[in-house]
């Protein structure tokens, strides 16, 4: 706990001020969680004092809260680029990444509890950075970050949370989730730019070569990257208690039409019959926790796209269903989506 704000301190987050009349003073409190790998074992044990964001109220203490995050699909599209580029991928993490972000707002909040000055009288935080908790924290850290990679030569992509710079015949590529930042470079030494470029800036740890992230486990070998979700497979089954469950060869009973396969249709109004469907799903999974996605280096790096759509496909409303699927050579992307209207006839289906 003192160590957290120690930090504040080092930040310049926050000032201490008398008690203002006419403002709203957001609430504190600490929250504790211990920090692990792969392997389920503690690696930190971290104490976060944040902010109670619901107590905000709109205009007064935010206003714009919309922070950009990298899809899945993206972290998924850089590791098949740096398998196919044939460089190692590497992972650094920003601590305490949130008190970095520059607030706009006029924001006051209350001493942390058991740290109290209360000799000083009736006095709160006036935050000059972000906390943790506030409802604008995220778009605080992330313009932050991306004003700073600009000022430093990046340029950004389609995907705003993908930053390249190029030097020569040599690229670098960093990519953003919050506070967790994966890059390669098929340069090593713009690789160690970077990084003593962000530990002079920032307050952050190397993690080395990327294993882990977001709930991918991440092998980069010589021939090319595996990636898959074994633990969080794992956690799932074992969450629902489906341990001693056999596992079976398909995902859904094909005599289950109605269903269609998209359980998350019905979960306003969830019957038995979804429920054995849903395990029926974990019991699948269960079967292919070892499967994975693997890029090898070698090979080319074509897209392809396909799009298609059935007709009165849903049985329950009649409505079709158009799908699209690209292929980036080993990797696929995907996307279906149930049509707003019902259709009459199959022309046009495929448009």
């Amino acid at each position: 706990m003192q160590e957290e704000l120690n930090q504040f301190e080092r930040n310049k987050v926050w000032e201490l001020v008398q008690r203002p009349i006419h403002q709203n003073v957001i609430g504190t409190k600490w929250v504790f969680r211990n920090k692990m790998n792969e392997e389920v074992s503690v690696v930190r044990n971290k104490a976060r004092l944040v902010a109670k964001g619901y107590c905000q109220e709109e205009v007064i203490d935010f206003d714009e809260t919309f922070a950009l995050v990298a899809r899945l699909e993206a972290i998924r599209m850089f590791l098949a680029y740096a398998a196919h580029k044939n460089f190692t991928v590497y992972q650094i993490d920003v601590k305490s990444a949130f008190l970095n972000g520059l607030l706009e707002e006029e924001v006051y909040v209350e001493q942390p509890l058991g740290f109290e000055q209360k000799t000083l009288g009736d006095k709160v935080y006036k935050l000059k950075k972000a906390l943790y908790g506030l409802k604008q924290a995220p778009r605080a850290w992330y313009d932050t970050l991306s004003q700073f990679s600009t000022d430093n030569g990046f340029t950004k992509g389609k995907d705003r949370t993908l930053l390249r710079i190029q030097d020569g015949e040599s690229i670098l590529l960093v990519q953003i989730y919050v506070d967790d930042i994966i890059f390669g470079s098929t340069n090593k030494e713009l690789c160690d730019k970077f990084s003593n470029l962000m530990q002079g800036k920032f307050e952050m740890s190397m993690m080395g070569e990327l294993t882990f992230f977001l709930g991918l486990q991440v092998k980069q070998l010589k021939d090319g990257t595996f990636i898959s979700q074994t633990k969080y497979t794992r956690d799932l089954i074992k969450k629902f208690g489906m341990e001693e469950k056999s596992y079976v060869k398909i995902p859904i009973n094909t005599s289950s039409r109605w269903i269609l396969g998209v359980c998350a249709r019905f979960q306003s109004a969830p019957k038995e019959s979804h429920m054995t469907a849903a395990k029926r799903i974990l019991r699948y999974l269960k079967g292919c926790q070892e499967v994975g996605l693997w890029y090898p280096n070698e090979g080319g790096f074509k897209l392809i796209g396909c799009s298609d759509s059935d007709y009165a496909g849903c049985r329950v409303d009649r409505k079709s269903t158009s799908g699209t699927c690209q292929m980036l050579e080993t990797d696929g992307f995907w996307f279906s989506k149930k049509q707003n209207s019902i259709a009459t006839s199959t022309t046009g289906q495929n448009a």
